[in-house]
């Protein structure tokens, strides 16, 4: 009856609106997904949203610290017209950084889950023809610790441009970035979801009128930083054709490092589990709540840096490690191998990246408190080359540089 209730809705919504008179419908390879039209002032074609579709299975149980396996199928019309929780992270953190959390249209409501592996799609297609337009997969920054999908609206970006834009979520934290350096917790969790995301948009996404042959990746800050990472994996090749890096790569030091089990060790300690083996100390994790699991990323002090003690106990994020398989050596030693995906790619930088928000890194929050923040925002959340830059860029041809 809720379903019905909704689609009757939307038509009464879509008669008075001009929109067309029935809500989209859309088969994936999982099942048939139901969205929204929304229409933007000055443009004929309204938009199809479709906000939460699972790209991957809940990461609960035997799956935490393991790779995202494939969502499992449905038989009904799911509902995707709202955001599905955030990745499960630090809450004071998300306050602390609220301006992040914004895409740009609205205040997005904060709910957390680590069943999160979900994605949205804007697609300005009119789904009743094959139409083949450019993909464009927004990866989210936040220091790997935290933000979302819902942090970036594409509706604007999909009307203006005439592509379609998927935003994707991945595990943050310890949930995502956990490594014992070996078999037991690889690490590299959140970026794996990364490559889970773009397989989906590789099998689905024609069905929205999008080119599974023109996928385009781009992400700003640490969502930049998992572009280039992907640029460099094997798991990620011929799963896109481009690659915009907004402020981050993994060449940034401490961004990458050979192994995290310095940071594993005072986990465990947090934790009071045992470290008498990997496979001991990966089991007691797993049976920790998701709360206590926040209660450990609290005492970490992520986000925080420590100029005065001992640098060594001072753990900003969990980084990303070289674990053999999505990463199989240092970044340095990829590019002088000339080893990575080659394909066009566009490197840029924001003037202060981090500026506004290092006194809250440093502690202190007064001084940070008194400042304005005012700068201009895209639909993504970052500055954007100009709409006819980035209408050529999306033309050119799949040529090596």
């Amino acid at each position: 009856m809720g379903l019905v209730a909704l689609v009757l809705t939307s038509l009464a919504i879509s008669t008075a609106w001009g929109l067309p008179p029935s809500p989209p419908i859309v088969d994936t390879a999982q099942g048939r997904v139901l969205g929204k039209y929304v229409s933007l002032k000055g443009f004929a074609q309204p938009v199809g949203v479709f906000l939460g579709i699972p790209f991957a299975k809940p990461p609960l149980g035997s799956l935490r610290f393991a790779p995202p396996q494939p969502a499992e199928p449905w038989t009904f019309v799911k509902n995707t017209t709202s955001y599905s929780p955030m990745c499960s992270q630090n809450a004071v953190l998300v306050e602390m950084t609220s301006d992040l959390i914004s895409n740009g249209m609205e205040t997005v409501k904060t709910k957390f889950s680590e069943d999160c592996l979900y994605l949205n799609i804007y697609t300005p297609a009119d789904l009743t023809k094959r139409s083949r337009l450019p993909v464009m997969v927004w990866i989210h920054g936040g220091a790997l610790l935290t933000g979302g999908a819902s942090s970036c609206d594409g509706l604007v970006l999909s009307a203006h441009e005439n592509v379609v834009v998927v935003t994707i979520q991945y595990r943050l934290g310890i949930w995502g970035f956990f490594s014992t350096g070996d078999e037991h917790s690889r690490g590299n969790w959140g970026h794996l979801d990364q490559v889970a995301a773009l397989h989906w948009v590789q099998e689905n996404i024609a069905n929205f009128g999008g080119d599974p042959g023109s996928v385009t990746i781009f992400g700003g800050s640490a969502g930049a930083e998992s572009v280039s990472v992907l640029v460099l994996s094997p798991l990620a090749k011929n799963l896109f054709h481009r690659a915009i890096s907004e402020s981050g790569v993994a060449l940034i030091p401490g961004l990458v490092k050979k192994d995290s089990k310095a940071e594993a060790k005072r986990i465990a300690a947090f934790a009071g589990c045992k470290t008498i083996t990997s496979a001991v100390l990966v089991h007691c994790l797993r049976q920790k709540t998701e709360d206590e699991l926040l209660e450990i990323t609290q005492k970490m002090n992520f986000f925080t840096l420590n100029f005065l003690g001992d640098p060594t106990k001072t753990y900003p994020f969990l980084p990303t490690v070289v674990d053999g398989v999505l990463l199989p050596k240092m970044p340095e030693e990829m590019l002088a191998e000339k080893n990575f995906n080659t394909v066009p790619y566009i490197v840029g930088i924001n003037k202060q990246e981090f500026g506004w928000i290092l006194p809250l890194l440093m502690g202190f929050h007064s001084l940070q408190a008194r400042w304005t923040r005012r700068w201009p925002r895209h639909s993504c959340g970052s500055p954007t080359p100009s709409l006819t830059s980035l209408r050529n860029w999306l033309q050119w041809p799949l040529t090596s540089i």
